[in-house]
């Protein structure tokens, strides 16, 4: 099996073993198929039987510094722990692992319209059948709250788009919340590079190296691009 199988699988045997952990279920680009090794995320969401207090976030944050030294590494695990009582709370905050650390964050409305469309179960319930539906203005709605919020607060924040990370992730995440405005659907990462409002020499390098090559830009000309999209773009979606 590929790496990131093995570790779902011997992710989901722990899980299962806490016994309170009742759905594991696969969110992102795992979901969508447009998994990429070497470059994609994990992004998976555990449904709990009850709360998820110190005693449970302790056990948690052991497991995954274990697996992520050891089966899972390199591979970006992470996972939204969502207590089934508050599953349906937008704006309640989840115990998260992410990125070697256990944080606070919501279910975004993102996730929820990839679990909603795309996801499955790695054992427990499926997503549809623990979350409620989402339709095309749901989808709106997710998209312009991203670029409203994170992106609108990255927008007035030039610098730091010197990233080469965020020069990625900025022009493929405009291209998707564009998609989802104008057609109240999910694009993946790797049609948002075709969508990118980007000369072609840079889509070209964001193709490269969402296949995983090593592939640089110029730093400065790239970021000013990116910028410059995500601020357009922000303005558009806050205008609406």
């Amino acid at each position: 099996m590929p790496d990131h199988a093995v570790a779902l699988a011997a992710f989901g045997e722990e899980l299962r073993a806490l016994g309170w952990v009742t759905d594991l279920l696969v969110a992102g680009s795992l979901a969508t198929g447009d998994y990429v090794p070497g470059v994609s995320d994990l992004d998976l969401v555990a449904v709990t039987d009850g709360p998820v207090g110190d005693d449970r976030q302790a056990q948690l944050a052991a497991l995954h510094r274990r697996l992520d030294a050891t089966t899972a590494a390199g591979l970006d695990l992470g996972c939204v722990y969502v207590d089934v009582g508050q599953r349906d709370g937008i704006g309640v905050q989840h115990p998260t692992w992410t990125h070697g650390l256990l944080v606070l964050r919501i279910l975004s409305l993102v996730s929820r319209a990839e679990l909603a469309h795309h996801g499955y179960a790695v054992f427990g319930r499926a997503p549809q059948a623990l979350f409620p539906a989402v339709t095309g203005d749901d989808v709106r709605e997710a998209a312009r709250a991203e670029l409203t919020g994170y992106w609108a607060w990255a927008s007035r924040r030039p610098w730091i788009f010197l990233s080469p990370l965020m020069i990625d992730l900025g022009l493929t995440s405009m291209a998707r919340g564009r998609h989802a405005l104008r057609t109240g659907e999910l694009l993946t990462k790797s049609l948002a590079v075709e969508q990118a409002a980007a000369p072609a020499w840079l889509v070209g390098q964001l193709r490269a190296r969402r296949r995983g090559e090593a592939v640089a830009s110029p730093r400065l000309r790239a970021a000013w691009i990116a910028w410059r999209d995500t601020r357009r773009t922000c303005r558009a979606a806050t205008a609406r």
